[in-house]
């Protein structure tokens, strides 16, 4: 099915698998897939085979996040035997495998992630017949000389290579894919549209659109269609286009078409492009070919391409790594990077740089192996697929601030002493931070909210560092979510046998799993919601006695709480996020940085309700209509009408409180699951879904074009049907027509469910029911009143011009609950979009394509359907991991007390364009108190009175509705305001006024 050659019958045959077998996980990670890769791109990687050599912590991060992504088959190359330098990073390592190979030792754990890809292990060395095998071949521990010379091998055979390294604090990354190599979809976005006002007829003709950015670009290349009048442009083709502004652009000449009437749309048309790569050895020695991931670092990385290079001399020369702070083999890699500075002449090479590298080049650590594996991942993907720019050619990453900051000697000295291994499955970080560290990130105190796909790379990250696996350390994780099947393409701690298992729940198997990796971890699963509702729980002596905290959260309103919570507590936050192969990370340090603060309105982006009513022009429109009409039909009438049975007198109090116009909306629903409406039978909800299909597709169309005929001119002469306005027509119910029968099956179907009747899937049977359906004719009401926009129905709703008669009618007939009316208790349906057998997509897909078919909107397949009605983040193992990579680096800043906001960094990622920028935080904002310096976090206010004849200062903080009134604080003050209603006057001793 994954190799099908048309698109659209492998989706369908894809879906088909899942009701025949539902145990099965194929295709659960094709369809996760899909959200972010598409058809062709999932098709394309399941016939891909992939060599990836090197199985230490780099090279198993590699292959685990290839494995998720679906590959045909992977195999993991390594003549090395595992030691306890390898458990720094290399998760699927346990302590029976020390002395044993390390691609065998993987392999059971690799081959559990995905049992749809073949996972081998070749124990013996790199062969040029070996490589011959694979499409894409990735060296990780590799020597430079076995670069060069598989190298050269595969760009002359048409392989995609791929080469990344880390060494302590920095990583590296390589991309060859070959001479000519073709890139279908640069940026994996959705081709940008608009909407036509008007077009010119002139040379070139001139498209102006309606009220909005079309978003396009000069050079951009777009399809015209549904254009009235100058209809030749609909099958003109693509053309290219020059922007005008930003909301016009010229096409072609139209000079010779007919007039522009009204309506089409500009569609984005993709264009494939054709990329060349240069051979390892060539790019080696082009400076060009370097890809910045910090612009204030460009030194630094121009000095880590040679550092690289040197260092695999070194190793050459020496038969070993840089030993950790030797001082004398920094000053040989020193003296040999500038030996080969001669060749490059570098404007400014930094030898600091070069020192660090030789310092710390022993060490290997998790956060930066999760980082550059996550890139070197992507970039297998982008190979085997087409899809996404690659990198060109060559990366540079490096953490090195995350080095002890110049504190004037105090805190732990680094020597070759405190660096030395010990025998422990830390010695790869000893060998960087040195054994007082890990002591200390043994000690730590955190709490990780989340264990999704962000939350178990963090928990492995922690895992493999020792964070509060030490003596008094403790991690507290919660989550309140179960394991789902879409969950396994990235949320790697979970296993198909993990899935409806009550009792597993997410924080708790992720919690056994790192375990497993780690026996030492001192670990506590919870699965509560973090809200208000949870703070006798997790309150002030609970955020006081942690060390900081992790969010691995899926919502805006969620971040915003527990961040809310870390700034009165004074607790750091380290916070990341993805969405597709975008992803960013942030770290809050009490003090010195900007708190992640309030919620960023997203009113923009939101979907007026006359729009959804009356004037859809997209199909996200029609399915978030649909969304609606699921919840209004099949949960909250349910609901309602649930509450009304549990204390009628109480609930019809309260909903005639919340205003006329809402309350007779919630009674009608009321009465229509109490009164006569409600069903006897199966055949009653098949009568009842027909006559829905009718209310909804034709009636409630022909009354707007009742109240608005298709010829309307506004007040000013022009078409009422034009621009965003989509002029509708009724649709005639037709059985035969599968979307007409699939409405009417879903609907039922949900409609028996709340009612506690079971419905079927038997066409024929349903379509003999529907030959009985009496459907009343239906006259359009002049007195229909027809909002054009939302401030008109708001308007309407508080102006208190409704049925009061109805109102008065439907209290009198509900004020006396049915004597019986634990019988007709109700069963809410919440919308579950992963299982495909219980309708709730059938009838999305369904009632949304009607509505699109209504206002000659293109309608949307069941993907797409299903990824934007169920709200879908498309998550990918690769982003996932590398956003969990950087939040771990700036950890080790934070455990460390670095104080330097020059030392932490924001990241923010955009994997499918190699897109990485890594930036200083802002810092908090600063207001001045009695002529001294404090902050406060972002969403409280400081109000300041000085009264210049006592020299008092009169101070109020305001968060949310409390106010804190503090008078009589002499001027000398100087305020810590991260903790609202705890004032300290800490510079004034002598002063008694501690308020």
């Amino acid at each position: 099915v994954l190799t099908s050659d048309d698109p659209e019958t492998g989706a369908k045959n894809m879906f088909t698998i899942i009701t025949l077998a539902s145990s099965n996980s194929l295709v659960i990670w094709a369809l996760c897939g899909r959200y972010v890769l598409g058809h062709e791109a999932m098709r394309r990687m399941g016939t891909a085979n992939v060599l990836i050599a090197g199985m230490r912590g780099l090279g198993v991060e590699i292959a685990k996040n290839v494995i998720l992504s679906g590959v045909k088959s992977v195999t993991v190359q390594d003549e090395g035997l595992a030691e306890w330098m390898d458990f720094s990073s290399q998760f699927f390592l346990l302590a029976s495998h020390l002395g044993q190979n390390r691609a065998l030792s993987s392999l059971s754990q690799l081959s559990a992630l995905n049992p749809h890809v073949h996972v081998n292990a070749h124990t013996g060395p790199l062969k040029e017949t070996l490589l011959q095998q694979f499409q894409v071949v990735v060296l990780t521990d590799s020597s430079l000389d076995d670069q060069q010379r598989f190298g050269t091998f595969c760009h002359s055979n048409g392989i995609k290579l791929i080469v990344a390294d880390t060494k302590g604090l920095c990583g590296q990354l390589f991309c060859d894919f070959g001479e000519e190599f073709e890139v279908l979809d640069a940026d994996g976005e959705t081709p940008a549209s608009a909407m036509i006002d008007h077009i010119t007829k002139a040379d070139p003709g001139v498209v102006t659109c309606f009220e909005q950015r079309h978003g396009f670009v000069d050079g951009s290349t777009v399809s015209l269609s549904e254009v009235c009048g100058m209809t030749k442009l609909n099958s003109y083709g693509p053309v290219d286009i020059k922007v005008l502004g930003p909301d016009s652009f010229s096409i072609c000449d139209t000079s010779s078409f007919s007039e522009y009437e009204k309506g089409g749309v500009a569609t984005e048309v993709k264009k494939s492009k054709i990329l060349q790569f240069k051979p390892l050895d060539e790019a080696l020695v082009d400076p060009e070919l370097l890809v910045m991931t910090d612009y204030g670092k460009m030194t630094k990385h121009q000095t880590l391409h040679l550092a690289f290079q040197a260092l695999h001399g070194f190793v050459k020369r020496v038969g070993r790594l840089p030993l950790p702070r030797s001082q004398s083999d920094a000053e040989l890699l020193v003296a040999m990077v500038t030996e080969l500075n001669k060749v490059s002449q570098l404007d400014q090479l930094d030898e600091g740089v070069v020192q660090s590298l030789s310092f710390t080049a022993c060490g290997d650590l998790a956060p930066v192996n999760a980082f550059i594996g996550g890139l070197a991942a992507q970039e297998v993907m982008k190979a085997c697929t087409g899809k996404f720019t690659p990198l060109q050619q060559w990366l540079y990453f490096d953490a090195l601030e995350c080095l002890p900051e110049d504190n004037g000697g105090e805190g732990e000295q680094l020597t070759e002493s405190t660096c030395s291994p010990r025998g422990s499955r830390y010695d790869g970080q000893t060998a960087v931070f040195g054994s007082g560290f890990q002591e200390r990130l043994g000690e730590q105190k955190y709490f990780l909210v989340g264990a999704g796909a962000i939350g178990c790379e963090l928990l492995k990250n922690f895992a493999l560092i020792g964070l509060g696996a030490g003596e008094g350390g403790h991690i507290t994780v919660t989550d309140m979510d179960s394991i789902e099947r879409s969950n396994l393409n990235r949320q790697f701690l979970f296993r198909s046998q993990d899935i409806g298992v009550r009792e597993k729940q997410k924080s708790e198997v992720a919690a056994q799993a790192v375990r497993v990796m780690n026996p030492n971890m001192n670990i506590t699963a919870h699965q509560n919601h973090l809200d208000p509702d949870s703070e006798q729980v997790y309150g002030h002596t609970f955020f006081m006695g942690l060390d900081g905290v992790a969010a691995a959260l899926d919502n805006v309103e969620a971040r915003v709480y527990l961040d809310g919570r870390c700034v009165q507590h004074q607790r750091p936050m380290l916070e990341g996020g993805t969405l597709g192969s975008k992803g960013h990370s942030l770290v809050v340090v009490p003090h010195l940085t900007e708190s992640y603060g309030p919620a960023k309105t997203g009113s923009q982006n939101a979907i007026p309700l006359c729009t959804l009513k009356n004037f859809p022009h997209r199909i996200e429109h029609t399915l978030q209509w649909a969304r609606d009409q699921f919840e209004g039909l099949y949960k909250q009438a349910a609901e309602h009408v649930n509450l009304y049975f549990r204390d009628s007198a109480g609930f019809l109090e309260r909903t005639l409180g919340r205003g006329e116009a809402e309350a007779l909306e919630v009674l009608e629903c009321v009465w229509g699951g109490v009164g006569g409406q409600r069903p006897q039978g199966w055949e009653d909800c098949v009568g009842w879904a027909r006559r829905q299909w009718e209310t909804l597709y034709n009636n409630d169309i022909a009354q707007l074009l009742h109240c608005f005929p298709s010829d309307q001119l506004t007040s000013s002469g022009l078409p009422f049907w034009s621009g965003a306005k989509r002029c509708p027509h009724p649709l005639t119910f037709d059985p035969s027509n599968t979307t007409h029968m699939d409405y009417v099956v879903a609907a039922a179907n949900l409609y028996g469910q709340i009612y506690g009747i079971v419905g079927t899937r038997d066409c024929s049977a349903i379509r003999s029911i529907l030959e009985r359906v009496h459907i009343p004719a239906f006259t359009p009401k002049s007195t229909v009143k027809i909002h054009l926009t939302d401030k008109e129905m708001e308007e309407e709703r508080e102006s208190g011009n409704l049925d009061t008669g109805r109102l008065d009618e439907l209290q009198k007939k509900l004020s006396s609950p049915p004597v019986n009316s634990a019988a007709l208790q109700m069963h809410p349906i919440d919308f579950e979009k992963d299982d495909d057998n219980n309708f709730h997509i059938d009838y999305i897909v369904a009632a949304s394509n009607l509505r699109a078919e209504n206002y000659d909107i293109p309608t949307a397949d069941r993907h797409k359907s299903k990824l934007i009605a169920g709200r879908i983040i498309p998550a990918i193992a690769t982003t996932t991991a590398a956003v969990a990579g950087l939040m771990c680096v700036e950890l080790y800043k934070l455990v460390q007390g670095h104080r330097k906001i020059s030392s932490y960094r924001s990241g923010y990622i955009n994997l499918a364009v190699q897109y990485c920028v890594l930036s200083e935080p802002l810092g908090p904002q600063r207001f001045t108190v009695s002529d001294r310096s404090a902050h406060t976090p972002t969403g409280m206010e400081l109000t300041v009175f000085t009264c210049l004849i006592r020299g008092v200062v009169s101070i109020q903080v305001r968060q949310g509705v409390t106010v804190h009134p503090h008078t009589t604080a002499p001027p000398c003050l100087e305020l810590c305001l991260h903790n609202p209603g705890d004032l300290q006057c800490i510079k004034a001793p002598k002063c008694e006024a501690r308020e």
